[in-house]
């Protein structure tokens, strides 16, 4: 069940019996959506420089590898790394690697920024995408986490309990908003409208402040789709609305109904409905789509697009669109992947299509069109780091620091603190400036990286930074516990890598 087809499935194995747990993943980590990638050749020299750092520098603090790993010297050590592949990108030194405490007082300095992650998963309790249960009965078998042995296999990592603990615990994620993804199967929902609903008055309620955002679905063209918005809008009053233009984007074989954006007899009226309830925020799902994809699903390719953006958001100014994945096209997949879009970079300074989202401001004379960074700034600051840094440039000029907003789609690489890490620490290269005018990123706690990491979605979703609780709740306060007995943050990824 899910998007991979059996054969894929077998070409695969559990992302966790792959490679080390480093604190920054080493290869692509697909969640069933589409094939990853093999370990590059300077993936693994990235893996083995992290792996060696990390014995010397635990060894000088007493610590073994796994365990330094854990500490956020461990979390600079991967960039170090990093940086003596790739080349100087992320602002990381041996010095801070080299001592737990230095390390530390950053960290710490840091984990006040606020955060707001517009992007984030679980799954449902009664989800039969059976991908991940085999993930995890591999696990058990192979001995690699002992509790799973002897123990009947779940996907509980996928589920809300260790997403809280992802999220909430192992990251500097202040709020969350819950997403999800329909089927043409009701049985394949990630989440029903009504699951999403439930969890953010759960979140929010054992916090004691507003921690927790979510959407609601909205598929055009299914039975009784505009009845579920309704009820939506009467019942459960989203924070925002979700869309997928290919339709059904889980079992693309089932696919019946995808749609434009700016299809005026199918999907105005549902603006114009939204609008009229005081909503004025839809995501939409673009990209992730590479030509192995478009070779298997051909008839929904067009819809992956951002053609029908600019129009729709010229019609409807009074609507925000942010599309999600930056409509990044070049993840997983055979003969296409971040390295494939880098080599489009160079030879044209452009990327599919996410250049072409970056020029719709412009061209359309519009203000009211984001980009989200789910997956596009995980699968590219671990496979091209430089392609990463050029999609920061090419999206903030053509958007706006103003419309460039943060999202992991965590929890599928695992909790999100090492992109927290990444965006932190990144920095546009001075040629990559020069040649094509972009704009540095500046300092962790700069303006810039302020903007994108809560700033913006904080505008968007009405949420009083300064006004807000989220410094003194009950969820601060687990932290502040959390962190005092120790934290464990696992740095495990969920899904699937292609072995090497």
């Amino acid at each position: 069940m899910g998007m991979l087809s059996d054969e894929e499935h077998a070409s695969v194995v559990p992302a966790r019996l792959a490679g080390s747990p480093t604190p920054v993943p080493t290869q692509v980590v697909s969640s069933d959506e589409f094939l990853p990638i093999p370990q590059t050749e300077r993936q693994k020299k990235v893996e083995a420089r992290m792996n060696a750092l990390a014995d010397d520098y635990g060894k000088a603090n007493g610590l073994p590898r796994r365990r330094f790993f854990q500490t956020a010297a461990g979390m600079a050590t991967a960039f170090v790394a990093m940086n003596e592949v790739y080349g100087p990108l992320y602002g990381a030194s041996p010095a801070e690697a080299k001592s737990v405490d230095l390390a530390q007082a950053r960290a710490s300095a840091l984990s006040d920024q606020f955060v707001m992650d517009v992007h984030t998963h679980f799954l449902r309790d009664d989800t039969r995408l059976e991908g991940f249960v085999r993930g995890r009965e591999a696990v058990g078998k192979a001995g690699w986490n002992p509790t799973l042995v002897d123990k009947p296999q779940t996907i509980d990592d996928l589920k809300y309990p260790n997403w809280f603990k992802e999220i909430y615990l192992d990251s500097d994620t202040k709020v969350a908003l819950i997403s999800g993804s329909a089927s043409e199967d009701p049985r394949d929902w990630f989440l029903t409208n009504e699951m999403k609903a439930e969890a953010r008055e759960k979140v929010n309620k054992a916090a004691g402040s507003r921690r927790c955002l979510s959407h609601a679905i909205f598929t055009p063209g299914y039975d009784g789709w505009m009845d579920e918005v309704d009820k939506c809008i009467a019942t459960l009053k989203p924070d925002s609305w979700k869309g997928y233009t290919v339709g059904d984007n889980t079992n693309k074989d089932l696919a019946r109904h995808p749609w434009r954006m700016d299809d005026e007899k199918l999907v105005y009226p549902f603006y114009e409905k939204m609008l009229k309830a005081g909503q004025d925020i839809v995501c939409v799902h673009k990209g992730l789509y590479p030509p192995s994809t478009a070779q298997r699903w051909p008839h929904l390719t067009q819809y992956a697009t951002v053609d029908d953006v600019g129009k729709a958001a010229k019609d409807w100014p009074q609507i925000r669109f942010v599309i999600y994945h930056s409509a990044f096209r070049w993840t997983g997949g055979a003969g296409a992947n971040a390295k494939d879009g880098y080599a489009q970079f160079e030879q044209t300074g452009r990327v599919e299509w996410t250049s072409d989202l970056a020029d719709i401001p412009a061209k359309y004379g519009i203000s009211n069109v984001y980009a989200d960074l789910g997956q596009i700034f995980a699968q590219t600051t671990v496979t091209e780091p430089r392609l990463c840094a050029a999609l920061m440039g090419m999206l903030i000029k053509g958007m706006g620091v103003d419309h460039v907003v943060w999202g992991t789609d965590a929890v599928w690489t695992g909790a999100p603190q090492w992109q927290i890490e990444a965006l932190r620490r990144l920095e546009i290269p001075e040629d990559m400036q020069k040649k094509f005018g972009f704009t540095p990123l500046g300092p962790a706690d700069g303006p810039v990286k302020r903007a994108i990491f809560g700033e913006n979605s904080a505008k968007m979703y009405k949420y009083e930074i300064k006004k807000a609780a989220w410094r003194d709740d009950r969820f601060a306060a687990i932290k502040s516990d959390y962190e005092r007995a120790g934290r464990e943050p696992s740095n495990l990824r969920y899904g699937f890598v292609t072995p090497t």
